[in-house]
């Protein structure tokens, strides 16, 4: 109404010459009320138009369901996971002979004589023979064409071998071999009987020894939750898929054990269950397919927001040239390309695909736990992180955001170069370090255990395990453990929280005394005067960043009611 009262009284105050003039003049108050519009917030939109905030709405309700699905979907992997791990455990204390049911690093048990690794063979035998008898779980032998699968051990060797310690004398080739044999749990002692040669072994030419057989369970703790049991068959494709290895490649006189396994899970092929399993696993599809058409809507709703600030920026760009012969700075361009809008699409499309990986599993095609779980934990995180966008509408939670974009790029810059001297601490602690201490036993490890010494975790434990008995090595190690922590903690570290506060206190100075103006800033408030200036010119000399990077989200003072809010 007022553009069209503004239209009028221009109309009866100009001649037959000032027509053109008045249609710039709608056509500038037209493309200044759509660029208002447009940084205006959901309330304000909804105060001028009166129209919902249909987008915020969605994702409102997106929240709460991505969210309810996530804690819904994160349960039932735990009860996969803990019956797993359960079933590992429970393997180890039935297979291994004298197994404490702790490890030892990252193998079970250790064997120091002859005598201890023939009684572990054939300890894992016999056991396998009685674990129906044994096991307390719903474990039994897998099979295959009415057939049981049997058991079996290998033992690899080298070809020829002779060693003489007290000679100091050798003569080994190199060549492995590898001998197997299978094993039928129904004749144990027959077996062990007729194949006793193959256990005649030739402790300084064996490698390792592998046992592997093949079991089948069922998970029937999900029946807990209403949902149909899970299935583990336990051969190579679909399956559990145990192995025991007695592992002797030092030749040290330490020969240790690991039980590795591969738990596959699969559909039931005959099952009948009564209650309400089957329903609840109805009402889940359900919801996941709602949560899709969520998804599916938000992302629709972003991506035209994405055209529609595409198109403004194009008539705000065809204007300036054609009134001002003004090109638009990068700065401005920078404000209709909304980098939130990018993140809700790309959580809405990891919500899709979880939400299909998560239907397909409760409907027993899939078992892909962990990639479902991975594609929907990112979407949630995404979503939730996406929450600060309107958090920025308020001025006193808009400097987080603030201060992050304008501390990024120094941020990144810094860390660059802190990380080359970083990695070069990395190799270093590796290469020397390494093999008195164990945590330098791999170059993964020492980064996380550098990554704690700059965070002060474990600095005593870390001086007090390196062993003392090299004396060049632990001097050594004095010297770099206290230069590397000097030199991050005292020098990197505070320098890196100094950026930061530096950003800081500039956005809340800013904030006080005004920003910096944009040619933006000057249209929406309707000013005339635009200097010619170029991208990068406008510097601050005592911090040495751009305005502009500080002008694209900026907030213009108490008395100024145009805020740029895309």
């Amino acid at each position: 109404m007022e553009l069209l009262v503004r239209y009028h009284d221009g109309s009866e105050s100009v001649g037959p010459h000032g027509s053109t003039m008045s249609q710039g003049i709608i056509k500038e108050e037209i493309l200044r009320d759509d660029l208002k519009y447009y940084f205006m917030s959901p309330c304000e939109k909804y105060r001028a138009r009166r129209q919902l905030p249909w987008k915020l709405g969605v994702q409102i309700l997106k929240i709460v369901m991505i969210t309810s699905q996530l804690i819904l979907f994160g349960l039932n992997n735990q009860l996969v996971v803990s019956y797993k791990e359960e079933n590992a455990m429970a393997f180890k204390n039935l297979f291994l002979k004298d197994y404490s049911g702790v490890d030892e690093e990252d193998y079970s048990v250790a064997l120091y004589s002859q005598q201890a690794v023939y009684d572990s063979l054939f300890y894992v035998l016999d056991q396998y023979g009685q674990l129906e008898r044994l096991s307390v779980g719903p474990i039994s032998y897998a099979e295959e064409d009415g057939k049981l699968l049997p058991l079996v051990i290998c033992k690899e060797h080298y070809k020829r071998g002779n060693v003489e310690p007290s000679d100091e004398a050798y003569d080994i080739d190199a060549q492995l071999e590898k001998v197997c044999m299978t094993h039928d749990p129904t004749n144990v002692s027959q077996w062990k009987a007729e194949n006793m040669s193959f256990f005649d072994l030739e402790f300084y030419r064996l490698v390792d020894i592998k046992i592997t057989f093949q079991l089948k369970g069922i998970n029937l703790q999900t029946v807990r939750s209403h949902e149909l049991p899970d299935c583990y068959t336990f051969v190579v494709t679909l399956s559990l898929f145990l192995q025991i290895t007695f592992d002797n490649q030092c030749h040290s006189g330490k020969m240790k054990i690991f039980l590795d396994i591969d738990a596959l899970s699969s559909a039931c092929k005959n099952w009948k269950i009564s209650g309400t399993a089957q329903k609840n696993t109805h009402y889940l599809l359900v919801f996941d397919g709602f949560v899709i058409l969520v998804c599916l809507t938000s992302a629709v709703l972003c991506t035209r927001s994405i055209v529609l600030a595409v198109k403004l920026l194009q008539r705000f760009s065809r204007f300036f040239r054609e009134n001002y012969n003004h090109r638009v700075c990068e700065t401005d361009q920078k404000e209709f390309l909304n980098g939130w809008y990018v993140l809700v699409i790309v959580s809405d499309a990891m919500a899709i695909v979880g939400s299909i990986l998560k239907m397909e599993i409760q409907a027993k095609s899939l078992t892909s736990y962990d990639v479902c779980s991975i594609f929907l934990g990112t979407s949630t995180l995404m979503v939730w992180v996406g929450v600060i966008r309107y958090l920025g509408y308020f001025q006193k939670y808009n400097v987080l955001i603030l201060t992050m974009k304008t501390a990024f790029p120094n941020v990144i810059r810094f860390c660059c170069c802190a990380g080359m001297i970083y990695l070069g601490y990395t190799f270093c602690g590796w290469i020397v370090l390494g093999p008195y201490h164990e945590k330098f036993e791999g170059l993964s490890r020492v980064a996380e255990c550098l990554f704690s010494l700059v965070n002060g975790d474990d600095m005593y434990t870390t001086f007090a395990q390196l062993k003392d008995k090299n004396s060049l090595v632990w001097l050594f190690s004095r010297v770099y453990i206290y230069s590397f922590i000097s030199l991050f903690i005292y020098m990197v570290l505070s320098l890196f929280i100094a950026l930061i506060t530096d950003a800081y206190d500039t956005i809340k100075n800013y904030q006080k005394n005004g920003f910096p103006m944009t040619d933006l800033q000057r249209f929406l408030r309707e000013q005339k005067d635009f200097p010619p200036s170029e991208e990068g010119s406008e510097m601050d000399t005592e911090t040495g960043m751009g305005y502009p990077v500080l002008c694209c989200c900026r907030r213009a003072p108490s008395d100024d009611d145009i805020v740029l809010i895309s």
